[in-house]
């Protein structure tokens, strides 16, 4: 603590170096977000749900990671695997069936899983201008894997100076948080003259172990005794606190570059770098496993996920006959993961790192056209795969090559054209309609070193068409009636098609050349009643058609339906096109003003879903719809202070409501009466609190979970922070 006050005095000092007019007074949420159709739009003429999280909200509620940030909304729920993770679930959908945008550029890539993926980390939340998720699918706009949803990422904007003189603008804030001892510091600076503007940010955060709480829960969440080499020996240790979750931390670094010109009244132009980077990432629900009675893993964690990208942003202004505004958006991303594991008592780690090169071209431009608006574009995307493995005898030291996750070399490409078009039918009546054109061609070649598969190549040229039709009727002023008709789809990727791996013990999934594309039907209907400073309810009802789904099934392979694999004889699995899954969901929010500073907001989410069966021609529990879950908070906002005091909670899912996948996973479940996994209901209460002391300097104070609930999150690996008291402090002019 003694380092986070002088750490505070010192950023007190820094307030004449960097300096930033932001006073952090909380705006009213603008009647335009940028999202549906990549231009500013009146949200009252949007039949999407959306909800879009400001750069105040983050600010306020101090959120580690992007996901986080997201979870924190109230309306998107996030799975853990390990403390460096977030996987958004979206309406029932997640991983690859949800789609990362940034600043304009897809993060999707071709070996984005189906399994729980933790890429949103990569995005920093403190260089983020405002996020916006938009529900159900956006294929139309952004293609393949847009089905659940879009989480669309703004980060820092470069300004220009109003006068002749350069303006410095900037900040620096510092956070702990005790749960993790996480340490964060963070400082960006922009300097802006008349045509040209810098902008630069820097993050740094460091994660310890993260605690559990200790009420509540079952004593098996605990973490009693983990792996350590001692004297060139796998040893079971025991942990003199089984609620610190040992193994569990990581530190991460994101820096931001951005250089802006604008060269003439109608032209704008910008550069902009990005670059993450994680440390080891242990991945926490596998070293808690147990085979025999014992620990399995020696080892199992992350290497560096690293994410570059280099964005070049083109934007002209003036009407001409094909066009009133136009974007060029080019990017180049270049993304590194790896994967590393030991099993106990052996001396053989394993490896097996993926590259992926990304380039993507995107040229969106939109037309006034009477009383409407044309919304149209091209999309050009291209991956590379380079996927390589190695073994290593860390008693010998000898390296030798071994298996890789997927064939080294693989290409996946993606061409789209799409046309959307809005118009006021009556200044109480929009409509909006689209339709977009993708063909996608994938080509992989198999190693047949290590593994006698029984083809050599892999090859998808496949196109799909897909649109929507949504209404927005304004029957009267503060009112909104909302229709939609979607459809999306998911094109399969190196990952789908040409993956080899354990997807759970004494289970193996090999490669299918034969899958084929997912395709989505939503239908949504919601209401909005709005009465600035007085109440705000908005109601979204919606059901989601899955054909054609990618699942897991029982296979056979060189004509066996079992393969020894990594010395265990494992099942053979392989992703097959068999399935349907269907989502039914209710989200409710409503904010009730009692008094201009008061107010108190909730978000409810009920979504249920069934998908085919693994091995059996049924329905059972769609794995990635969560239980029912929601937030309810207290508000009092003033110019110089806002404190809130809210409740996060989940309602228990049975062991018979669980996915057939999620019962196999007895490691993180917790054991009901009859000693089945079950996933049991939670609740936090949190107090969060911030004073604007001048325009200058702003504290921000929080008391989480502070009932001290041990819990773990559904289909989460790790267990929820306990009680975790958070102190931020940022200094800007």
């Amino acid at each position: 603590m003694r380092r986070v006050i002088l750490f505070c005095v010192y950023l007190y000092a820094c307030i004449p170096v960097f300096a930033q007019s932001d006073t952090l007074i909380e705006k009213t949420m603008d009647e335009a977000v940028v999202s549906v159709n990549k231009w500013e739009q009146k949200l009252n003429e949007v039949p999407n749900k959306i909800i879009k999280v400001s750069k105040y909200d983050i600010l306020r509620n101090n959120p580690q990671t992007s996901a986080d940030l997201l979870g924190q909304s109230g309306t998107v729920f996030i799975q853990k695997s390990q403390l460096g993770g977030g996987s958004p679930m979206i309406r029932g959908f997640a991983t690859n069936r949800v789609l990362l945008v940034v600043d304009g550029v897809r993060m999707n890539n071709a070996i984005y899983r189906s399994g729980n993926l933790q890429n949103i980390i990569s995005i920093d939340p403190l260089s983020t201008e405002a996020a916006e998720v938009i529900f159900g699918p956006g294929s139309l706009i952004y293609g393949s894997d847009a089905i659940g949803g879009v989480m669309d990422f703004h980060t820092l904007e470069p300004r220009f100076s109003k006068t002749d003189k350069m303006q410095a603008k900037g900040a620096v804030l510092g956070r702990y948080s005790s749960a993790n001892q996480e340490k964060t510091g963070h400082a960006d600076l922009n300097l802006g003259w008349k045509k040209w503007s810098i902008l630069t940010s820097v993050s740094f955060s460091r994660f310890d172990d993260l605690k559990m709480g200790k009420n509540g829960g079952q004593d098996s969440y605990g973490r009693p005794e983990y792996v350590e080499r001692i004297n060139d020996k796998d040893s079971i240790v025991k942990n003199n606190d089984p609620r610190i979750q040992r193994f569990s931390g990581y530190d991460q670094l994101n820096l931001l570059q951005k250089v802006r010109f604008k060269p003439g009244q109608y032209w704008d132009l910008m550069y902009s770098y990005t670059h993450a980077k994680t440390g080891d990432a242990p991945r926490y629900d596998r070293l808690i496993q147990y085979r025999n009675g014992a620990l399995r893993f020696a080892e199992w964690y992350y290497g560096p996920m690293i994410w570059d990208m280099h964005t070049l942003n083109v934007l002209h202004t003036k009407k001409t006959d094909l066009y009133s505004d136009i974007r060029l958006t080019v990017a180049y991303q270049d993304y590194e993961e790896s994967r590393i594991d030991r099993t106990r008592s052996t001396n053989n780690r394993n490896k097996q790192t993926e590259l992926v090169d990304a380039i993507s071209v995107n040229l969106d431009a939109n037309k006034s056209l009477g009383k409407g608006q044309l919304f149209y574009g091209l999309e050009y995307v291209h991956n590379k795969v380079g996927s390589l493995g190695e073994r290593t005898n860390i008693s010998t030291g000898v390296v030798s090559p071994m298996v890789s996750r997927y064939p080294n070399g693989s290409t996946w490409s993606t061409t789209g054209i799409y046309g959307s078009y809005k118009i006021n039918l009556h200044h109480k009546l929009t409509l909006t309609s689209g339709l977009r054109f993708n063909y996608n061609t994938l080509d992989a070649t198999f190693d047949t070193t290590f593994i006698r598969f029984p083809y050599q190549q892999a090859e998808l040229r496949d196109g799909a068409m897909t649109g929507n039709a949504g209404l927005v009727f304004r029957p009267a002023e503060g009112w909104q009636l909302n229709g939609n008709i979607s459809t999306g789809f998911r094109m399969p990727n190196v990952d789908d098609i040409g993956k080899l791996f354990e997807s759970a013990p004494g289970n193996i999934t090999v490669p299918n050349p034969e899958l084929t594309r997912e395709y989505a039907w939503n239908f949504e209907t919601g209401l909005v009643v709005n009465q600035p400073q007085k109440y705000r309810v908005e109601l979204s009802v919606f059901h989601t058609i899955l054909s054609n789904a990618i699942v897991r099934r029982p296979a056979t392979f060189n004509g066996q339906d079992s393969i020894l694999f990594d010395n265990i004889l494992s099942r053979v699995e392989a992703l097959q096109n068999v399935a349907r899954a269907t989502v039914t969901g209710l989200q409710l929010s409503a904010e009730v003003f009692f008094a201009k500073s008061f107010s108190i907001i909730s978000h409810a989410n009920w979504i249920s879903g069934k998908e085919t069966d693994d091995v059996k021609n049924e329905q059972v529990p769609l794995r990635h719809a969560p239980p029912f879950y929601g937030s309810t908070a207290f508000r009092f906002r003033t110019k110089k202070i806002s404190a809130e005091l809210n409740s996060q909670y989940n309602s228990q899912i049975s062991n018979a409501d669980l996915a057939p996948s999620e019962q196999a996973k007895t490691d993180i479940y917790a054991k009901d009466a009859s000693g089945k996994p079950y996933a049991p209901a939670w609740y936090t209460l949190n107090l969060k609190a911030s004073y604007q002391f001048t325009p200058h300097l702003m504290i921000t104070a929080g008391w989480e979970n502070m009932t001290n609930q041990r819990y773990r999150p559904y289909s989460s690996g790790i267990v929820a922070a306990g009680s975790n008291f958070i102190l931020s402090v940022r200094a800007a002019l």
